[in-house]
């Protein structure tokens, strides 16, 4: 646990708040309307804007899933010598707390708390300030964020008057509301890039910092969005003969990557959703190939795409070509999939996974994103739709359970309730996060790596089939659970409350009509 330093405390220890309130008296149990017009009430258009125009909603408010901070609170908790800090309710600063270390993380979480007084007054921004200065030390860290969540957001707490270093200790404060940014997986882009922006700026001025590890002679791709610990080193070997050499992942693990990551002759846009991440790499020249090297055909078409950009000879390209591409296709032969799925997640490479199956032989139904349509999705959403397969960006619960109804699929690959409501209906299902991102996805690793979990899932069936028949006729519903006597429903108590409930909503909107 970490040391208090000051206003900063280790997120948990300290007393919930008071519900905090702005000048207009928004808390945190506001709607998105409210806290978004009490936000722009307190200066902060600008960046709602933004966020508005790189991260488009779809059809519905926004796609369940977890709060959107998480991903930036993730990028910041992955990077060495990075201090993570969050401003937000007590509520929510816990329960990001429980989620990072949920899926691993090893570090503290900072936490600035408030209360009503010191969110009005302005003092919160003193405290962050303060806190910012303690932690500050050069010896420790190469930069401190400050994450805004939703209440202080609304309320217009200033990170942009933060020093932009201190003691040289770059300051990143970043304002992630679940109100503006609609995914945790566009929320590791709004980090990323102001993370990106800052070290472009500061490679223009002079010299940096270099790599800890040696670069590489031949010029470098960078690689856009998180991924497997091998995806890296199986994307190399598809360069090399190309005279290319896979450079770093960003987000990155440490501020120096970020300058190699700049110094790239391209950048392959492996998950779609970097917006901002893409500006800053497009406002240094370097251009940015959509897709990646998943299956036969996507590594056929990455090849050629990443030569184009790069100056490649034609010649060279199919030579590259000519060497991997056998290699998939017996890669591909020798771990099939035979079975009618569905896909869905929230992690962004829902439509790279499904060209996988695909090219596997599966009979894939539905792919369903929540994250947005992008130009750099835009040669898988075309080769599946060739294919017959509904993609679904911006994809919604509903949207996923009604795919779920209509294809009635063998095996459906999904989101945690996806995947229980799959499991009730007797179909074998998988969590999309822990068991299919989490895999090699790129190059002849990615080629076989989904079959072994995907195939062990669809011999499944029977055993579902079995349980559901052993527990049909177990309580559901009201009757649910454990009981030492089966409760008797009583459907009459909730009709006669409903009549009552009803009568009152009745009579309150007569008065609001005199």
């Amino acid at each position: 646990m970490v040391t208090l330093i000051n206003k900063l405390a280790v997120a948990g220890q300290e007393q919930a708040p008071k519900a905090a309130a702005s000048t207009t008296g928004t808390s945190c149990h506001a709607g998105r309307d409210e806290m978004d017009r009490a936000a722009r009430a307190a200066g902060q258009s600008e960046t709602l804007d933004r966020y508005a125009a790189d991260y488009p909603r779809g059809p519905h408010d926004q796609p369940q899933s977890m709060c959107p901070a998480f991903g930036s609170l993730r990028v910041g908790l992955r990077m060495r010598r990075t201090a993570t800090v969050l401003s937000g309710s007590a509520c929510c600063v816990y329960g990001l707390t429980f989620t990072s270390h949920f899926y691993g993380a090893r570090r503290t979480v900072g936490y600035v708390p408030f209360n009503s007084e010191s969110l009005v007054t302005g003092k919160l921004f003193e405290d962050i300030r303060e806190a910012v200065h303690d932690l500050a030390d050069p010896e420790q860290h190469d930069a401190v964020v400050i994450i805004n969540l939703c209440v202080p957001t609304a309320s217009g707490v200033p990170l942009k008057l933060l020093p932009k270093s201190i003691n040289g200790v770059r300051i990143i404060g970043i304002d992630v509301p679940g109100f503006g940014v609609p995914t945790h997986a566009e929320a590791k882009d709004v980090l990323a890039g102001a993370m990106l922006r800052y070290a472009r700026g500061e490679a223009e001025k002079g010299p940096v910092q270099a790599p800890r590890t040696p670069r590489s002679q031949r010029p470098s791709i960078a690689l856009l969005g998180e991924m497997f610990p091998a995806d890296p080193i199986g994307i190399g070997a598809l360069l090399e003969p190309l005279g290319l050499a896979a450079g770093p992942v960003v987000p990155t693990r440490e501020w120096r990557e970020l300058y190699s990551a700049l110094d790239c002759v391209a950048v392959a846009a492996l998950h779609p959703f970097y917006t901002a991440t893409i500006r800053e790499f497009e406002a240094a020249g370097r251009p940015v190939i959509p897709s990646g090297p998943v299956g036969r055909d996507g590594v056929a078409d990455w090849l050629k795409a990443v030569g184009e950009a790069t100056g490649v000879p034609s010649a060279q390209i199919a030579e590259a070509q000519n060497r991997f591409l056998p290699l998939m296709t017996a890669a591909i032969e020798r771990a099939p999939i035979r079975g009618r799925i569905t896909l869905s997640g929230y992690e962004g490479s829902e439509l790279l996974v499904a060209r996988l199956l695909v090219e596997s032989g599966a009979d894939l139904r539905y792919v369903g994103t929540a994250c947005p349509r992008t130009p750099w999705s835009e040669p898988d959403r075309a080769w599946l739709a060739a294919r017959g397969i509904e993609v679904r960006y911006r994809a919604s619960l509903e949207d996923d359970l009604a795919a779920l109804e209509a294809f009635e699929p063998e095996l459906a690959i999904g989101t945690t309730p996806v995947v229980q409501k799959a499991k009730e209906k007797g179909i074998p299902a998988l969590y999309f996060t822990n068991l299919i991102s989490a895999r090699p996805l790129f190059g002849l690793a990615g080629a076989g790596s989904l079959a072994t979990v995907v195939n062990a899932a669809l011999g499944n069936r029977a055993r579902f089939d079995r349980m559901v028949s052993f527990f049909e006729g177990v309580g559901t519903g009201d009757t649910s659970g454990i009981w030492e006597e089966t409760p008797r429903p009583r459907p009459e108590f909730r009709a006669k409350y409903r009549r009552q409930v009803d009568a009152l909503a009745r009579k309150r909107k007569s008065e609001e009509m005199i």
